[in-house]
């Protein structure tokens, strides 16, 4: 069963580099045709989607794109998710997504997403 785990910290200080990492397990099809999105969700702003790495290229949002950095470790099944500098508006749920595009956003039954992760931008 396919499985994606988002992990990082719980608390970033604002003007840090807020860095979250998904690890994929059980997928054998890890070069395949998928795309790996991150998505959060916060109460300001519902559910947005924040970028993705696939079919060899990645992707962002426009307004978060000149802090976003979203890269692919295939060696390690991972991906991630680096913005930087973080602000206090980045507080909210990060989830990674497998998704058969870059569209997750409403969900689809055919997308697969990890728990999530909180994250706070505090000082």
């Amino acid at each position: 069963q396919v499985q994606l785990q988002e992990s990082g910290p719980g608390r970033v200080k604002p003007s840090q580099t807020l860095s979250l990492t998904c690890t994929v397990s059980g997928d054998s099809n890890t070069t395949g045709d998928h795309y790996w999105n991150w998505v959060r969700q916060s109460p300001e702003r519902g559910l947005e989607w924040l970028g993705a790495v696939g079919g060899g290229r990645t992707f962002y949002r426009p307004s978060t794109e000149s802090r976003a950095t979203i890269s692919r470790e295939l060696s390690k099944d991972q991906f991630t998710l680096q913005l930087n500098p973080a602000i206090p508006e980045d507080t909210a749920v990060y989830y990674c997504i497998r998704g058969t595009s870059i569209r997750v956003v409403p969900k689809k039954p055919e997308d697969l997403w990890g728990q999530g992760i909180v994250v706070s931008v505090s000082s």
